[in-house]
């Protein structure tokens, strides 16, 4: 059986918490989290009929729990931008964004509404998006934003002769790709905060190894049937070896995001054995995301493609 692992989590009653990709795995453990600590939480949704399973879920822990869904679809630039224009409208600064949602290796090449490589266009460029449409809420708000990646960023590079895998597209490469420009971009968000004064701290973590959807049966994606790395992941985890849970996996981030000692800039994991599974703590950065000038080159290129700007 698998060890149970939890964390302290500062009292949260009266934050404002967004969470993407909550409606399960993961995400959905993030969220069940936070609202154990008392938190308000947004779980913006593609698919309304899991965000609400996911609202019952959480309540069948907490009942007293303050959550609510919207409608976003990361993928849709206008989806986002709609999103973030309806919270703007609300007007209640945010103190969290947990930047959770993403999808992983689709076996054949997917274009976005927007015509981006799909795994390019949700993983990073929505979030990217999202955070500047949200950036007047995250500056009222003094947020902490916590932007999910994966070990997969320790490896392989972005791909900047073929930034969208038009030529030849690899699932798993496309994949790193995504992620190491997500935490590229993450980390130069905290520097530039930091140098005009936002108020605004940003942090990495990354969930090790757990058994999740993203690479279950999807038919939507052209992933008729588990892959065979999933289901060895199930095995393993249900026997408490070497792989996390989805509960244990959630714990990185919700650290990064709330605990007083995380800070801006920082990377925070799991601790156990190569960082797959265990209790969260800080971690050394991975190489890939140490050059300042790559991140100020992703910085540059996400705002012209996701049609953004992230100014005081």
């Amino acid at each position: 059986m698998p060890r149970i692992i939890d964390i302290a989590v500062p009292d949260l009653a009266g934050k404002l918490v967004v969470v993407t990709g909550a409606s399960d795995g993961i995400g959905l453990g993030i969220a069940r989290r936070l609202a154990r600590a008392s938190a308000e939480v947004i779980l913006p949704v593609r698919n309304p009929s899991k965000g609400d399973a996911a609202v019952a879920d959480i309540r069948a822990v907490v009942p007293e729990a303050k959550v609510s869904t919207r409608v976003l679809d990361l993928s849709s630039l206008a989806s986002v931008a709609a999103f973030g224009e309806a919270l703007v409208e609300e007007g209640r600064p945010i103190d969290v964004l947990i930047n959770n949602a993403g999808l992983m290796t689709p076996p054949t090449r997917q274009a976005s509404a927007d015509g981006f490589e799909l795994q390019f266009a949700t993983n990073h460029l929505g979030h990217v998006a999202l955070t500047a449409h949200l950036l007047p809420l995250l500056r009222a708000g003094h947020a902490r934003i916590t932007t999910q990646i994966s070990i997969s960023a320790n490896s392989n590079a972005v791909n900047w002769d073929d930034l969208q895998w038009e030529k030849s597209y690899n699932p798993m490469k496309s994949y790193s790709s995504s992620k190491i420009a997500f935490g590229l971009w993450a980390l130069e968000l905290n520097r530039r905060s930091l140098a005009a004064d936002w108020g605004i701290t940003s942090n990495l973590s990354h969930p090790g190894i757990s058994p999740t959807n993203l690479l279950a049966a999807q038919p939507g994606l052209g992933r008729e049937k588990d892959t065979g790395a999933v289901r060895m992941i199930r095995a393993l985890s249900r026997r408490g070896i070497l792989f996390g849970t989805p509960a244990s996996a959630a714990l990185p981030a919700v650290f990064a995001a709330t605990d007083p000692s995380a800070r801006g800039g920082r990377f925070y994991g799991p601790s156990g054995l190569a960082h797959l599974s265990g209790a969260p703590a800080e971690q050394k950065l991975y190489s890939r995301l140490t050059s300042t000038a790559e991140a100020k080159r992703v910085w540059d290129v996400s705002a012209e493609l996701a049609g953004v700007s992230l100014s005081a």
